[in-house]
């Protein structure tokens, strides 16, 4: 695994052998955040993040690098677990950083905390993959301005659900964005 860019960028790190993520490409990782570059000011705002599905913790760390104030990942798997704990101690960054060994729907329905972004990556096989989406988006896990990124395979298309802002796609990695709208002080008072 490969930290992209950053105050950690180009540290590598040997993922164990017997982690069943599936990593997001290199290649994929990269064209997102350069989006989000472009949607977030990472260096002014210092948001906080929220990796759902967080598999290696490649996501969790290219946030932290970037400039993330503070990062959960919410990881089920033991050894994909405990490879992001060993990351997170070696990298210096565990004051910035909460690792929730624990399922990712139950964390979306418990938690009180939001985020000022939030990134899934659930695995495309998984049952109700469809619904996770929506399930974060009327969670509590976003206030007016947060970004909701949803890492899938071709055969979905979340276009239709509210906060949408975008489609990419790299490869055989899709990405839907959605931004949750800042209520304007117009709307406030009307």
């Amino acid at each position: 695994m490969r930290i992209i860019r950053g105050k950690y960028g180009r540290r590598r790190f040997d993922v164990p052998g017997n982690i069943t993520a599936r990593p997001t490409t290199d290649f994929a990782r990269e064209n997102i955040f350069n989006v989000l570059e472009n949607i977030v000011d990472f260096e002014e705002d210092n948001p906080t993040a929220l990796d759902l599905f967080a598999g290696t913790g490649a996501i969790s760390f290219e946030f932290l690098s970037r400039g993330c104030s503070h990062v959960t990942s919410v990881e089920k798997a033991s050894t994909q677990a405990n490879f992001i704990r060993k990351v997170a101690s070696e990298l210096g960054a565990s004051g910035e950083h909460t690792l929730v060994k624990g399922d990712v729907l139950r964390y979306i329905d418990s938690t009180m905390a939001s985020y000022d972004i939030v990134f899934a990556d659930p695995p495309y096989d998984m049952p109700g993959f469809a619904e996770v989406p929506e399930k974060i988006l009327d969670s509590r896990l976003l206030h007016p301005g947060s970004v909701f990124i949803i890492e899938h395979s071709r055969k979905h298309d979340f276009s239709s659900l509210p906060h949408f802002y975008d489609h990419r796609t790299y490869g055989s990695v899709n990405f839907s964005i959605f931004i949750v709208p800042v209520e304007s002080d117009e709307e406030k008072y009307s």
